[in-house]
């Protein structure tokens, strides 16, 4: 990771700018092909020649999340063998390509297996452009870094619900998984064009003619090196490992937890939203408006979190916005005058979202640089288990005929969440809100567990 100094050269705001501008189209398409599927759900279950039930479109759901769990785990091994740029450019591809394979797809059986592997590029494009935008951002600014990217995943879900509404009743839900090939054409060439790689992948692959060409081009610093001179290395299983060493065990374990509570949430109730407020009585165009709403929420909630995380540090704001979340949630079972609930909706998703992206930032917060990659992959990873746990439990709900206590169930997520980052406060507490970094050489004195 990049050792930024708190001010630097104006030169390096313009490689932190093509970085986080590139990661935002890649995670903006991301978006839209996350959540076009919970747009789509209600026209494919209603489609005679497809096949397709609720309790198909729960599994299906769950394939996909699957899929980006193999993604998000996978992804920390690919870019240490390709690089984060090239890593991106993989990921768009396959989710753009498996996009069309969903559109061409002759019945649910088909869809399903496209889907699955739309969830692997889904799933590793994440957490690598987290990873990206983290190590170019400066450390004043990567909380926001990291919230303003993560916009891109509300503004993405936004575009599907619009794309749902002018699509869906005149094109067929088909046409929605063509527009997932765009970024095959448009965005994967301006990444290869424009986009730098990782400095810190530059120096560990002993590459240090590029790293310094792009260091210098960017106006950033090259990652430190270790005493003897050389890059600093470590294997799958050493990254791992250094994030369970004492009481750092303890805090990875939190924090996937944190995590799994939260992507619970983000893929739940993206994927059911539509349906479940169709089932409360809400016509179709009315429940895709649902959908919209909240991700604009998302945005406004992404851009706040970011801001106050880097006053007020975002393991507490975290805390505070999956507290506030488990209350919108459970307000969107209540019949309320349809203003009211397009109120509730915006509020759920101003703190659903950013609640989920601040776990994010509280781990590259509470972990050294050392660990930090792999602390970050490793919790997108194993919060996928509730990506995948989410649809799946929406579509159990929906085939019992149990839709009422969808957002209760979804809720109840959301506060042991914050109980698990509240924990990770009373850990840190003795060591200034921090991991210990065991294995660095100026640590002497580790903290007991």
């Amino acid at each position: 990771m990049v050792s930024a100094p708190s001010s630097q050269p104006a030169t390096s705001r313009r490689g932190v700018t093509i970085v986080l501008f590139l990661s935002w189209l890649a995670v903006f398409f991301d978006g839209i092909d996350t959540f076009m599927y919970g747009a789509t759900i209600p026209s494919m279950t209603s489609d005679a020649n497809f096949g397709m039930t609720d309790l198909h479109a729960g599994n299906i759901g769950s394939y996909a999340t699957f899929g980006m769990l193999i993604g998000a785990l996978c992804a920390g091994m690919m870019t240490d063998a390709i690089g984060r740029r090239r890593g991106i450019m993989v990921c768009t591809i396959i989710f753009s390509v498996a996009s069309a394979g969903c559109a061409l797809a002759p019945s649910a059986a088909a869809f399903g297996v496209f889907r699955t592997i739309a969830g692997v590029g889904l799933g590793g494009l994440l957490p690598t452009a987290i990873a990206m935008v983290s190590e170019f951002a400066t450390d004043n600014r990567r909380n926001l870094s990291i919230g303003i990217l993560m916009t891109a995943h509300q503004v993405g879900g936004i575009v599907a619900g619009l794309l749902g509404i002018s699509l869906l009743e005149s094109a067929g839900w088909r046409s929605m998984y063509w527009v997932g090939v765009i970024p095959f054409v448009l965005l994967v060439p301006l990444i290869y064009a424009l986009l730098p790689e990782s400095l810190s992948f530059l120096v560990a692959k002993g590459k240090m003619d590029k790293a310094r060409a792009t260091a210098d081009k960017l106006g950033m610093e090259l990652p430190e090196l270790n005493a003897d001179g050389s890059a600093p290395k470590g294997s799958f299983l050493r990254n791992l490992g250094r994030l369970f060493q004492r009481r750092n065990a303890v805090i990875t374990l939190l924090f996937w937890a944190a995590s799994f509570g939260g992507l619970l949430l983000v893929y739940g109730v993206s994927t059911w939203l539509p349906k479940l407020m169709a089932a409360d009585g809400y016509a179709l165009g009315s429940s895709l408006s649902f959908l919209i709403v909240i991700n604009l929420g998302g945005v406004f909630g992404l851009l706040v979190a970011g801001r106050t995380s880097d006053s007020l540090g975002p393991v507490k704001v975290a805390m505070l916005w999956f507290l506030v979340t488990a209350v919108a949630v459970c307000l969107l079972s209540v019949k309320m005058p349809v203003i009211i609930t397009y109120l509730v909706v915006f509020v759920a998703g101003f703190f659903l979202f950013s609640a989920q992206t601040m776990v994010y930032a509280a781990v590259a917060h509470v972990f050294p640089t050392r660990t930090r990659a792999s602390a970050i992959g490793w919790t997108t990873g194993m919060g996928r288990f509730g990506a995948v746990f989410g649809p799946w439990m929406g579509g159990q709900l929906m085939a019992l005929g149990l839709h009422d206590w969808g957002f209760a169930a979804f809720a109840a997520f959301a506060v042991s969440s914050m109980i698990m980052l509240l924990l990770i406060l009373f850990v840190t507490k003795s060591s200034a809100g921090r991991a210990v970094d065991y294995s660095a050489p100026s640590h002497e004195a580790p903290l007991s567990v």
